[in-house]
């Protein structure tokens, strides 16, 4: 442990104020110690050192003119973390919250959950506190546009593709690829997330919520559990919350809550989802308008939600998936799950428990499956993407569908077995973070001081 203390103590001095980025890091260094115990090479490599420190940090300043001619400033991030195996692959965030902090703690996870998808693809993230929140749509069109003059000098189709996160969806890839191939004068396929008429892959809208189904169907049966006719929580109203619940819905599985950044919606008899998709995919309203369909509905807006956590967390049911951000799972939310019955937690955002509340859900030894292996299908999807680009191929959506499943029961059966091999049965922290690690720590080794 003095190992991993001094490693956390060593970033703090030269990463300051970035405890987002040392709690991701905190999190995989108590997870692999049995590895680096039995294995000595991966410090006499100095793996561990190499691995926190990104390859290249990119910042930048993001000019641009609002709707009344003033001008604006961002700043715009892109963290190419770790290409052991591959072009760096991960998200653009566009929301409030981007800092130095929160990209590099994606750009770390994206490192272990790429590798656990067995693709050729490394670790890296990007974006920027610019919201499209309240924007125009000529003003993300300028912002994009102004984020892409200068970040297409660092990406390319072999060296860095990224993606769309929160904020940034196939319309803002479409702004920002139109800027870099106006730029560069080719068509590549430098970013992912594209639209269906221009190089898109199919299911990739669905990847990331379909992924974090399928993980946790062959997780809760090899727990002889069924999905069919349980009823789940499901966090968050945006993409990955929207396809996690068709995907459930699906499956003959109920979702009963969903949540925004206003308020929580409970319904009993199973959300309708279409109106959800009506008020969030056309028209970006609050889910307190989910009411005028449904008014045996309840709804909880944020200023009732009770103290230290999150309103979705304090209702029964069966399965949990946390799908709208970081640290969106308390202590005492975990407390509330157990205390409910809650028999498995999927995390379909990145990192959304807390550290307090990863160990409730642990010590509970209820199915616990950690976003970076049950999230991994929008990467997953994201390469499929890659690979039909390069191709010039366009697959089917059952092709892809079939390919995602398989990707994500691999994941599967990937952690679960490093976590036995450890000693550690049924602890997917473990296993994800070992599987993953081992792998890119191999492919370091294998390439040399670099």
């Amino acid at each position: 442990m003095t190992y991993m203390h001094d490693t956390i103590e060593q970033l703090k001095q030269t990463s300051p104020a970035q405890s987002e980025f040392y709690q991701a890091v905190e999190e995989v260094l108590e997870s692999i110690e049995p590895l680096l115990e039995s294995n000595p090479r991966y410090r006499e490599h100095a793996i561990i050192e190499r691995l926190v420190e990104p390859e290249r940090q990119i910042m930048f300043r993001v000019p641009w003119l609002d709707d009344n001619g003033k001008i604006q400033v961002n700043k715009g991030y892109r963290i190419e973390f770790n290409s052991a195996l591959g072009p760096y692959k991960g998200g653009l965030r566009f929301h409030k919250s981007v800092n130095g902090s929160i990209v590099k703690f994606l750009g770390f996870e994206q490192i272990f959950k790429n590798a656990l998808t067995g693709l050729s693809i490394g670790g890296g993230k990007g974006g920027s506190n610019f919201d499209p929140k309240g924007k125009s749509q000529q003003e993300i069109m300028r912002f994009c546009q102004s984020f892409m003059t200068e970040l297409y000098r660092h990406i390319g189709p072999t060296t860095d593709v990224p993606a769309g996160d929160i904020g940034v969806g196939t319309r803002e890839i479409g702004y920002l690829f139109g800027q870099y191939k106006r730029i560069v004068n080719r068509f590549d396929g430098v970013l992912t997330g594209k639209g269906s008429l221009w190089g898109g892959s199919e299911v990739r809208t669905q990847a990331t919520g379909y992924g974090a189904v399928y993980f946790a169907k062959y997780m809760m049966e090899d727990r002889d559990f069924e999905i069919k006719g349980k009823r789940c929580l499901v966090s968050g109203s945006g993409n990955v919350a929207i396809y996690t619940m068709e995907k459930l819905i699906e499956l003959g599985a109920i979702p009963v809550a969903c949540s925004d950044s206003s308020g929580t919606i409970y319904h009993k008899d199973g959300i309708d989802l279409d109106t959800v998709k009506e008020l969030k995919e056309a028209g970006s309203e609050r889910l307190e308008k989910y009411l005028e369909k449904h008014s045996k509905a309840e709804y909880t807006p944020r200023d009732d939600y009770p103290d230290n956590g999150e309103k979705i967390w304090r209702y029964a049911a069966d399965l949990a998936f946390p799908c709208a951000t970081q640290n969106e799972v308390s202590k005492e939310d975990a407390e509330a799950l157990v205390e409910n019955g809650c028999k498995g937690v999927v995390e379909g955002a990145n990192m959304p428990c807390t550290a307090a509340a990863a160990d409730i859900l642990l010590e509970s030894r209820i199915a616990y499956a950690p976003g970076k292996a049950s999230n991994a299908g929008g990467v997953a999807t994201s390469q499929l993407e890659m690979a039909q680009n390069a191709s010039m191929q366009r697959w089917t959506f059952e092709e892809v569908d079939e390919k995602l499943k398989t990707i994500m029961c691999h994941i599967y059966q990937a952690s679960r077995d490093a976590a036995e091999e450890f000693g550690e049965k049924n602890n997917l922290v473990v296993g994800a973070n070992i599987a993953g690690f081992r792998r890119v720590a191999d492919a370091m080794i294998q390439q040399g001081v670099v």
